[in-house]
């Protein structure tokens, strides 16, 4: 066997073992429509559901988060941010994931709930750390778990921030929570006119 074969079917067998799956690095086709997702991954719909038959989480609210932070994208990531335009000088934020969860606050969901192997680019341990961070949302700051809007804004925001009322300031990220509010309904009558809710 010459060594260019054997080179390529090493590739092939290498590339083949990769992590997650191609299913981590690309979006959903159809991502306004919450019966074609579902229908493509059916993982997805799975760990929403676990997550909400754990944390109470609905899973329309929880894909509409998801859609909004990532596009359900497993590796997604903030943008690069630039020094006289073309410096590297690292990423906006750590940020990372299906929930796009701070290094921070996701050590600190892996050390509270004892999941010290969770990945954020795993749409399991994703879901379940926004059903903890949300749960930690009504705790804290009364807001039910069916309230897409105000548990989007808490969730970019953080539970301080929210409760200092940081977002009435920003009116492009009242604009983004109305349309996650809005995105959210959508899927929950697209979920159940499929007969996934």
């Amino acid at each position: 066997m010459s060594r260019t074969l054997r080179a390529m079917m090493v590739l092939l067998l290498v590339s083949g073992c990769g992590g997650g799956g191609s299913d981590n690095f690309s979006a959903p086709r159809n991502l306004d429509d919450a019966c074609s997702i579902v229908d493509e991954r059916p993982n997805y719909l799975r760990a929403m559901q676990q997550t909400q038959r754990k944390w109470g989480v609905p899973v329309h609210v929880q894909m509409a988060t998801i859609y909004q932070e990532s596009k359900f994208i497993g590796n997604a990531r903030t943008p690069l941010q630039y020094s006289l335009g073309v410096i590297p000088m690292g990423r906006q934020s750590s940020a990372y994931g299906y929930s796009q969860a701070l290094d921070g606050t996701w050590d600190e969901y892996r050390q509270e709930q004892g999941r010290s192997r969770a990945r954020r680019d795993s749409i399991d341990d994703a879901t379940d750390f926004m059903g903890w961070y949300m749960n930690k949302t009504r705790d804290r700051n009364g807001i039910a778990l069916t309230d897409a809007r105000n548990q989007y804004l808490a969730y970019h925001e953080g539970h301080t921030g929210f409760a200092r009322g940081s977002y009435y300031s920003k009116s492009w990220l009242l604009r983004v929570a109305n349309e996650v509010e809005s995105r959210a309904l959508v899927y929950q009558l697209q979920l159940r006119s499929c007969g996934y809710s």
